[in-house]
């Protein structure tokens, strides 16, 4: 017996009701983008529902003229092989994008050397580039690359140097968070209600967009802090990493329940809240601030209990991965 969707567990599939509110298009919006997304694994489900949208009063009759359409232009297109194509091209062969129709047979891009067009591997790369999210193609990779390279500057240029070091390390952390919520969400990706209904959206290619920010943001600021004059007694270049990994699976893990943006937006004001400002009391800089930004940073027990922390958030994660599979909410 199918069970319909409820919000109870990911183990549910599509019923005849739900099925005939989405054919007639009474669904909600979430329940419909919810089957969508489940029918691309399941092929029962999908069944059910191509049957119920055969069988409506007005998706029915439009399905088959379509179909009726699509096959007579069919029979009606001639056959065209690779070799007429070529000679269509002034002979100089089959060109990039040139595609070979007929009856009954499938749709064949080919390629061929001596011809314009996008080289492949640069196609390659632009489709690694836009999967791996807005926010390495927006502001958030420029703020990135100034705070890094800000740092060095005032330790160096302006004279400041092992007082830097604490401010960046405690900036460090949440700088990720920023570019997670940028990378995917319905307020930061334009393509957002797209990717989301294709099978490697979700939370894969959340996962995907975040491995990325993480990729770029945590050698541009453990190289920076590197470089930094050391603080006696202070944390090392790395120990913000633990922390940083930390925060990061948190936001989302809680933006599976209110959204990606907000859930950075709530772990990064509770970073602010409870170790920032508790850190920055004794002064904004220099041996003060590195004191109290210690405590949250130094030893085996500290990275240990934040290791811990990024191992449940991202249980929590796994177990929320169906969250991600609907759309989110204003």
């Amino acid at each position: 017996m199918r069970r319909e969707r409820s919000g109870l567990g990911p183990d549910w599939h599509v019923g005849g009701e739900l099925a005939a509110r989405y054919a007639a298009g009474t669904a909600a919006e979430s329940e419909a983008w919810s089957l969508e997304k489940h029918v691309e694994a399941c092929g029962a489900c999908a069944a059910v529902v191509s049957s119920a949208v055969r069988a409506g009063p007005e998706t029915g009759p439009l399905l088959a003229g379509i179909r009726a359409a699509v096959l007579e232009r069919a029979v009606q297109e001639p056959r065209e092989s690779v070799g007429a194509r070529a000679y269509a091209n002034n002979g100089t062969g089959p060109a990039i994008g040139t595609t070979v129709t007929g009856a009954g047979t499938s749709t064949t891009t080919v390629t061929g050397a001596g011809t314009t067009g996008v080289p492949p591997r640069l196609s390659r790369a632009a489709r690694v580039v836009w999967a791996a999210g807005p926010a390495l193609r927006g502001a958030w990779l420029v703020a990135l690359v100034v705070v890094a390279l800000g740092a060095v500057a005032l330790s160096y240029g302006a004279g400041l140097g092992a007082s830097v070091r604490p401010l960046l390390l405690v900036t460090a952390p949440v700088l990720p968070l920023a570019g997670v919520a940028l990378s995917y969400g319905l307020h930061a990706d334009p393509l957002y209600e797209i990717a989301t209904s294709t099978p490697a959206g979700g939370l894969r290619l959340l996962l995907t967009r975040a491995a990325a920010v993480l990729a770029v943001s945590v050698p541009a600021l453990t190289l920076a802090g590197a470089v930094l004059p050391v603080a006696a007694g202070g944390p090392g270049a790395a120990a913000w990493l633990l922390p940083g990994l930390a925060l990061t699976l948190a936001a989302l893990a809680l933006g599976s329940f209110v959204g990606g943006r907000r859930g950075a937006a709530a772990v990064g004001a509770a970073w602010l809240a409870f170790v920032v400002a508790p850190a920055a009391a004794g002064g904004p800089a220099g041996a003060a601030l590195m004191a109290g930004a210690s405590p949250y940073f130094a030893g085996p027990a500290v990275q240990s209990g934040w290791a811990a922390g990024a191992v449940a958030c991202a249980l929590l994660l796994a177990a929320r991965r169906r969250s991600f599979d609907h759309l989110e909410t204003p």
